[in-house]
């Protein structure tokens, strides 16, 4: 029933840009707190970065001041800016909704987006 579906992804140079947005659909999005996730193969889920219900972001510390998270509650999208991407960024994409006190995920993982930094 709750849906997550994640777009933008691709393939790129180093230094270029990406926009990843992620519509959701069967929650009340406006008042989850959302994040963003990546998996490289091989490699454990990283939390990329986060807005609360509130409009609070964090990010994780390889991706400060290179990525930008948003939200747009009239359209129950969650977006994120990736600037001066690195080959280190290639992973699949994911967003989810997370408990915010404890940054535990739902289970509501959808197909996520591949995005690939390579020369």
């Amino acid at each position: 029933q709750v849906q997550l579906v994640e777009s933008g992804g691709g393939l790129v140079q180093p230094g270029e840009s990406l926009r990843l947005s992620c519509a959701a659909s069967g929650i009340i999005f406006s008042v989850y707190a959302m994040g963003w996730y990546r998996q490289a193969p091989g490699k454990q889920r990283e939390l990329v970065a986060t807005v609360t219900s509130g409009g609070n972001r964090n990010y994780a510390d390889s991706v400060k001041g290179r990525f930008t998270i948003s939200r747009d509650n009239t359209k129950n999208t969650l977006y994120l800016q990736m600037n001066n991407l690195r080959p280190e960024d290639t992973a699949v994409y994911y967003c989810n909704a997370y408990y915010s006190m404890t940054y535990r995920p739902y289970d509501y993982w959808g197909q996520g987006t591949q995005v690939t930094v390579s020369s």
